[in-house]
């Protein structure tokens, strides 16, 4: 970066006109701070996004996924690492001091860096209280990559433990693809059910991929 002008290099144009004005190459640039032999650090960070899809694959990247790109040592793997947990942070902080329903996309941004990623499905609870603020969000179980086994009496236990006032569900789709099938369906209603029994209310179920993420509510589907 210093065969640049000034006035292009990433930290100069931050510190001049503010982050909004860098790409998304020229942020993860500041991250990295150095690139390789023959690859300058903008040539690397545009490498790490095209190999992870772009800033929302980066987001969502597992471990895994960082080691195996060339130039990410273990301390840029573990710098971008923390960047992406204050991000998760930062989005529960927000849905614990509001109602989630006042910040819908958030929710979605959440399960999407949560679980959109994971290569195994996993079924997710977020527990509200009864401002519709969240309490908690955990994964309560993980399956295979097409198959996961939910138990409702475990939901119930968790939410009465928690003294939840209502529910949102999630589990992920490793597929990509986020059509809900007959057995989400059938899964939502058999929730619904259990859990009204104890007087918690399931708020909405979203099915979570890499590329977004689909609402039961929204669909009709509650």
């Amino acid at each position: 970066m210093k065969d640049l002008p000034a006035a292009l290099r990433p930290r100069e144009k931050l510190l001049s006109m503010g982050p909004q004005a860098l790409a998304d190459t020229e942020l993860l640039a500041l991250l990295l701070r150095t690139g390789l032999q023959g690859l300058g650090v903008l040539q690397l960070a545009e490498k790490v996004l095209n190999d992870l899809g772009g800033l929302s694959g980066l987001l969502r990247a597992q471990p895994a996924q960082l080691s195996g790109i060339k130039g990410l040592g273990p301390a840029k793997r573990s710098e971008l690492m923390a960047v992406m947990e204050l991000a998760r942070r930062a989005m529960i902080h927000e849905l614990s001091e509001q109602p989630v329903f006042t910040a819908p996309q958030m929710v979605k941004d959440y399960l999407r860096l949560h679980i959109g990623a994971l290569p195994h499905e996993v079924f997710s609870v977020m527990f509200l209280d009864s401002q519709q603020r969240l309490i908690a969000c955990e994964e309560m179980f993980r399956g295979t990559l097409s198959q996961t086994s939910v138990y409702p009496r475990e939901v119930v236990k968790r939410a009465l433990a928690l003294n939840a006032a209502s529910v949102i569900l999630a589990h992920n789709h490793p597929s990509g693809v986020l059509e809900p099938s007959r057995a989400d369906e059938l899964l939502t209603q058999t929730l619904k059910s259990s859990l009204a029994l104890v007087d918690v209310r399931v708020l909405d179920h979203f099915v979570v991929g890499a590329g977004g993420a689909l609402s039961f509510a929204e669909r009709g589907l509650l």
